[in-house]
């Protein structure tokens, strides 16, 4: 089964920009939509950007719309999320996610293998 390994969070001031990266280990993306979801303490766990397998579809959530990307490099089996114009309600932990089919869902219930998590600070 695949396993989602997420890497490039940190500390950053608002305005300021971060990509994050998740990488597949155990097998690859291929089939695979990917989501990017965020949880910040006492909240629950939202989503943020999907993408299918195919890369062509590609949707987000309304709060980040405009300031985010998502992206996949098939041949280097990694998902990119990048964050531009960062705020501080944007601070939570960012975690990745697979689904066994190639269409992207917003749910998190719809995503079968997640991984541990990188955490996103915006400082005011």
């Amino acid at each position: 089964q695949v396993q989602p390994v997420e890497s490039g969070g940190g500390l950053v001031q608002t305005g300021g920009s971060l990509r994050l990266s998740c990488a597949a280990s155990g097998r690859t993306f291929s089939g695979y939509a990917v989501g990017w979801f965020r949880q910040a303490p006492e909240k629950e766990r939202e989503f943020v950007a999907a993408i299918s397998a195919s890369g062509r579809i590609k949707s987000y959530a309304d709060s980040v719309k405009g300031r985010f990307t998502i992206s996949r490099d098939n041949a280097k089996n990694t998902v990119y999320l990048e964050m531009n114009s960062l705020k501080p309600e944007d601070t939570a932990g960012y975690y990745c996610a697979a689904r066994g089919d190639a269409a992207a869902r917003s749910r998190p219930n719809d995503y079968d293998y997640w991984g541990q998590g990188t955490q996103v600070t915006v400082s005011s």
